[in-house]
This record gives C-alpha cells, sequence and structure tokens, in this order.
C-alpha cells in the first residue's frame, strides 16, 4: 500500500471517520454501565486473584472494565478520548480490536504471572497505555514527529512511575492506589500488538 494513498486518507482527521469510534464508544458504554450499578458490581467484577483462584475466570476480563467509581471512570474516559484523537486513525476497526485484545492479554498475563502479590485491580489504564503504544508505533510511519513525541513523553511516564512512583496527584485524582506496572505492562501489550499487525502488513505487502 502507498504510503501517499494512506497519508491523504488518514489526515482526513481520521478518529471521526467510519467505524473507527466503535472501540471506544463500546468501552465508554460497557465501563459506565459497571460504574453505575455500584459497590456490588464492583466486588464481582474487580480483578481479584483468590477470587479467580477459586475458578472466577471472568474477573481477568472485567477487571480492566470496573472502575472505583464515578471520577474514576470520567478520568479513564478522558484519558480514553484523548487517545483516540491522538491515534484513532492510525488502525482498522478490526486492527483496534486486535491491539485491544493483545494489551488485554499482556496486562492480565502480567499481574497473574509478575505481580503475584497484587491481590485486585480495577481500571483501564493499562489498556489506555497499550493503545496509545501501538497508535504511536504506527503513526511513526505517518506523522513521525507528532508520534515521535508522544512516544518520548510516555517513556519518560513509565520510567519516572517505575522509580518514583505515581505521578504526583495522580492517585488523589484517581480515588486509589495506582499500580503503576499495570501501565508498563499495557505498554508492553501494546508494543507487541503493533509488531504483529507491522509484521503482518508486510506479509500483504511483499505479496
Amino acid at each position: 500500500m502507498g504510503l501517499g494513498k494512506r497519508y491523504g486518507r488518514k489526515l482526513q482527521w481520521g478518529p471521526l471517520r467510519g467505524g473507527h469510534w466503535a472501540v471506544p464508544f463500546v468501552l465508554m458504554l460497557v465501563c459506565g454501565l459497571f460504574a453505575i450499578l455500584g459497590e456490588d458490581a464492583l466486588q464481582a467484577l474487580k480483578y481479584d486473584r483468590l477470587a479467580i483462584v477459586d475458578g472466577e475466570f471472568w474477573r481477568l476480563v472485567t477487571g480492566h472494565l470496573a472502575h472505583m467509581g464515578i471520577s474514576h471512570y470520567a478520568l479513564n474516559m478522558a484519558g480514553l478520548l484523548l487517545v483516540w484523537l491522538l491515534t484513532g486513525r492510525y488502525f482498522s476497526l478490526s486492527e483496534w480490536v486486535t491491539v485491544l485484545l493483545i494489551t488485554l492479554a499482556v496486562t492480565t498475563a502480567g499481574f497473574w504471572f509478575v505481580d503475584r502479590n497484587l491481590l485486585w485491580y480495577v481500571g483501564l489504564s493499562g489498556i489506555l497505555h497499550g493503545l496509545l503504544v501501538a497508535g504511536s508505533l504506527r503513526g511513526l510511519r505517518e506523522l513521525p514527529g507528532e508520534s515521535a513525541v508522544i512516544m518520548c513523553v510516555l517513556v519518560a511516564k513509565l520510567a519516572w512511575e517505575q522509580l518514583a512512583g505515581p505521578l504526583p496527584g495522580s492517585e488523589s485524582v484517581s480515588g486509589g492506589n495506582v499500580i503503576v506496572n499495570a501501565h508498563l505492562y499495557g505498554a508492553v501489550g501494546g508494543a507487541v500488538a503493533a509488531g504483529i499487525l507491522w509484521r503482518r502488513d508486510g506479509q500483504e505487502a511483499s505479496i
């Protein structure tokens, strides 16, 4: 696929085209429903290691969609909108679904196999980091300057969190402890997804 053709088509305020907004819309709807259902739903849906050991495997997925409350939900949805405005134009709907699923799987695997002491978790922030990484890596093909700046800021943020802990004020805004490793695992998942899609594109182009 020619760069000129993709560049011209994608820059027509891409996030507002076609079905790209289906992914954030569905995420907002599902997360919003879970948030409205309140504390009982939170307890039934959160990533809870002990409950998962007892067979409640749905929590491996729903933990990423549940939130501590409306303020936590609103914060993550604002982040989702920002991610989509910055990178939503770079993938098709099916590609974004692929990125979402891979990011979710890698983040959850990080919780389960690496952070064995993590008893519970809720929130979309891990997935948001994966979506942003994947979109920015794809964006290096079409808007390299803008995408490189986004990646540099994101890498700096992740490094700060690993070395110094959550960004100042983030815990008070979100209303709970920030699990910074979720952001790291999500970013790794996004990079993995971008690599898989990049390789697939290369194989299709060589045919």
